[in-house]
């Protein structure tokens, strides 16, 4: 019985790609930047073939091993972009020639027209923001009117955030649909993500769990897909099934965060399935990447290399461990909070997988058809198998 796990460290780059410039990202360095940190350690990582990745060397002198256990390469990012939704469809399959839209001076007037006409409220802020910020700011007005806080990032995202006690959060999920539905074409966003929160009037205002990511589908055909046409289980961890809009999906569980994302990974290891599950650990990215924290990137980096044995003494004869990321996010990067243009690392384990350095992948689609070779289907998109 063949099982893939497949896990992304959110935001985990590992140096700029040549084109990093014209994303306004030139020298960024997500690996070197934690690195730095007193509480960066990944000998664990480091025994797969972290430190042996190509370019890797000169950031971790004296971290690297003479002979990595596992299969180890760097990956770049063939489509235009630098974000999750961009990152994980290219890891599955998908190859996007320009990037998402993005607004850095607010939505359009004909946009928030439309979604004020289904959702019979009005709209504050609609420009970029902080989410804890911007709560903070609007979250009185928001109180007093009714009116939803509109804003976006640099990524392709349209986030309305609302009090639940002035909007139930299923009434905020159901915006987010109306506005998935405005969304489209031209304006085809990425994600729209509900943004709920709570707090006294005057506040302060904290943002809650329920947050529901509301995904464009997919354009084509992915590894997701194939498999679960072939009859094999395609399992989602974390964000996964709202990246996919639940395109591919057999079963999928959402988490809390890393620690949680974590915890499930091991318990799907002790149970009975043919096929993926495809983990996603969000706090690299969401907690630590764009707030800048390095100290906060490098803990959470070394407590999954401190769960790392746990998850690789649970592995079957037949499974293989894949590790990667989507883009960067580099915490000691000033100029912006945004995601960096970098490439990923790629490291491969199991009984399956002979230990050897893959060198720089074209694409993060090699990963796709590595997952899909491994259960003998044919990938139905570019992309190079890197089993030997």
């Amino acid at each position: 019985m063949k099982r893939v796990f497949l896990i992304v460290l959110d935001s985990f780059g590992i140096g700029a790609m040549e084109d990093a410039a014209s994303y306004g990202d030139e020298g960024v360095n997500t690996l070197r930047s934690v690195s730095a940190s007193p509480f960066f350690h990944m000998p664990n990582m480091g025994a797969l073939g972290l430190f042996s990745i190509d370019s890797v060397e000169e950031i971790a002198a004296g971290k690297s091993f003479s002979d990595p256990i596992g299969a180890y390469g760097r990956m770049r990012e063939a489509s235009k972009g630098k974000d999750t939704t961009i990152g994980h469809w290219e890891i599955a399959g998908i190859y996007s020639p320009k990037p998402l839209p993005t607004y850095p001076d607010g939505f359009p007037k004909e946009i928030l027209d439309q979604f004020s006409a289904v959702t019979g409220r009005g709209v504050l802020c609609n420009l970029p923001y902080s989410g804890t910020e911007v709560i903070q700011k609007y979250g009185d007005e928001h109180m007093r009117t009714g009116d939803l806080i509109v804003y976006t990032s640099a990524d392709s995202v349209f986030q309305i955030a609302a009090h639940e006690e002035i909007v139930p959060v299923e009434q905020l999920y159901e915006y987010c649909r109306r506005a998935r539905a405005i969304l489209k074409g031209e304006h085809g966003v990425g994600r729209v993500i509900a943004r709920p929160f709570t707090g006294p009037a005057g506040g302060p205002f904290v943002r809650t769990s329920r947050r529901h990511d509301f995904s464009i589908l997919p354009p084509s055909v992915t590894m997701l897909d194939q498999l679960k046409d072939s009859g094999r289980d395609v399992i989602a961890v974390g964000k996964i099934k709202d990246i996919f809009a639940g395109k591919g999906i057999t079963q999928s569980v959402y988490t809390g965060g890393n620690e949680e994302g974590i915890q499930r990974t091991l318990e799907y290891l002790d149970q009975d399935f043919e096929g993926l599950c495809f983990i996603n650990l969000v706090d690299y990215d969401m907690l630590y990447g764009h707030r800048r924290d390095v100290d906060g990137y490098a803990k959470a980096l070394a407590y999954f290399d401190e769960k790392l044995p746990e998850i690789m003494e649970k592995m079957r004869d037949e499974d293989i461990l894949m590790l990667t990321a989507d883009h960067g996010c580099d915490p000691a990067y000033l100029k912006t909070t945004d995601h960096t243009r970098e490439y990923t690392p790629f490291l491969m384990y199991g009984k399956n997988v002979k230990p050897c350095n893959l060198g720089t992948r074209k694409t993060f689609a090699d990963i796709g058809a590595t997952v899909l070779q491994y259960f003998s289907v044919a990938p139905q998109f570019a992309g190079e198998s890197m089993l030997r």
